[in-house]
């Protein structure tokens, strides 16, 4: 019966180069920047197994390599990612200016505004009633309805 440990030793370099490309693979598919982080603890690791065939040693450096990407880098990324990234529907509305068609009272819940030509239910984001023909501008949306806030009388 062949020994599996000393397999396994003998190959560690293998090992790792199969990891890196698991984890290569995993993040083409998702884009979710977690696994690259890993691929790059396995990648560390592949060159520290060329030395050292102690895989808790290996499996030490893998994991804080991993960890330390995971942690320290993955916010920059994720911050110029999504700063590249297009507001689409809905989120493409927060900050527009928009006019009052119905005065806004969250206690008697009644508002409508007209933006980008279609009417939409609106609630007044720090409770203030707001007359019909102000203007104001969208802070959010929750469902069907856009939290505002005035921004000035319409001239």
């Amino acid at each position: 019966m062949p020994d599996f440990a000393a397999i396994f030793a003998d190959n560690l370099i293998v090992v790792w180069l199969v990891v890196l490309a698991l984890c290569l693979v995993i993040e083409v598919i998702t884009l979710d920047l977690v696994t690259i982080w890993f691929a790059g603890g396995a990648l560390v690791t592949f060159f520290v197994a060329m030395v050292t065939d102690n895989l808790v040693i290996q499996l030490f450096i893998f994991l804080a390599v991993s960890l330390l990407l995971l942690f320290f880098t993955r916010p920059v990324a994720v911050r110029y990612y999504n700063s590249r990234r297009t507001k689409t529907n809905a989120e493409g509305l927060v900050g527009e200016q928009c006019k009052v068609t119905e005065g806004i009272d969250n206690f008697n819940e009644t508002g409508t505004v007209l933006l980008n030509g279609l009417e939409w239910t609106a609630r007044s984001k720090n409770g203030n009633l707001i007359a019909e023909g102000a203007r104001v501008r969208v802070c959010s949306i929750d469902g069907v309805k856009v939290i505002v806030e005035e921004v000035g009388s319409e001239n």
